[in-house]
């Protein structure tokens, strides 16, 4: 068994057939191609392309990204996909993270989550505010707690790390859906139709998208009991240093307790430590640069 998954790692199929040498696996094929990656971490290096590229690649763009030939890439894609690493688009010859991968990496975020700071950024909020405190990240057509910092009243919503919940009608899951362009908000709208948790949910989708519209001038997301009846929560995104929404980060409580207009006056705490928890993931130097630059380009554009 063995031999038989290194023949398909590598891309060399025939048994009879010497092994090409090793350096062939490691040489540029012209000035300034990136460097085939060694047989070992070939899997790897197509998972890792898949992440950075950030949608779907085909077989064409994994040979050229990565330096490896056509027939060996087809292999090793097909591979992946038999192991749930990798997913085929529907409707289309292009692959993106399956069902395997997505669950380790949120495996993998919300670990990292539980040991770093994030998670007394995330607690510390949660006594400030007297109230249950999420992060969350957008996988697939659903929003998964990356961690939960429950408060200290009885009868509490409990909501594990790695749950899923839906996007049309959670804070969270429209911050998400506000930021994503047009065709991948209109595949995962268009997937299902719009379930109707209680009586306030939006599922008309003319309505959603102006509520879409909305949340992306504003930056604040709102669940106004639309998932859970006697619910609401208000959100605010995480950004990488470039702009782009990864994460978010809201508070949750019982309108008995917290109303939404109490919750939207939260907004300042929520978004300070928005900008704590992205000083974890990234250099506060390139963040202090990028918001920067984001606010040269918001007064211009204004």
């Amino acid at each position: 068994m063995a031999k038989v998954i290194d023949r398909k790692l590598t891309g060399h199929d025939d048994p009879k057939r010497p092994a090409p040498a090793a350096v062939s696996d490691v040489a540029y094929d012209a000035p300034g191609k990136r460097q085939a990656p060694l047989p070992s971490m070939k899997p790897f290096a197509f998972l890792e392309a898949v992440a950075q590229a950030g949608k779907p690649l085909g077989i064409l763009e994994f040979s050229a990204r990565l330096n490896i030939p056509q027939p060996t890439a087809h292999r090793i894609v097909h591979m992946l996909i038999d192991e749930g690493l990798l997913a085929r688009e529907p409707g289309t010859r292009r692959y993106g993270p399956g069902d395997r991968l997505a669950r380790m990496g949120i495996d993998l975020l919300a670990t990292s989550v539980r040991l770093a700071p994030r998670r007394a950024i995330l607690e510390e909020l949660s006594r400030a505010l007297g109230e249950t405190c999420n992060l969350g990240v957008l996988s697939g057509n659903t929003l998964v707690y990356l961690d939960r910092v429950e408060a200290a009243w009885p009868f509490g919503l409990r909501f594990e790390p790695g749950s899923r919940v839906p996007l049309h009608c959670t804070s969270m899951g429209k911050l998400f859906l506000s930021h994503l362009p047009a065709e991948g908000r209109g595949r995962i709208l268009g997937t299902a139709p719009l379930y109707r948790y209680t009586a306030n949910t939006i599922v008309e989708i003319s309505r959603l998208e102006e509520e879409l519209e909305r949340i992306k001038a504003s930056g604040i997301s709102t669940d106004n009991q639309e998932f859970l009846a006697g619910v609401v929560c208000v959100a605010v995104p995480i950004r990488e240093p470039g702009g782009k929404v990864v994460a978010a980060i809201a508070v949750s409580a019982p309108v008995a307790r917290m109303s939404l207009e109490q919750g939207l006056h939260h907004v300042d705490l929520l978004r300070d430590a928005a900008r704590r928890i992205e000083g974890t993931f990234w250099d506060a130097t390139a963040l202090k640069q990028a918001r920067r630059l984001r606010r040269t380009r918001t007064k211009a554009a204004v």
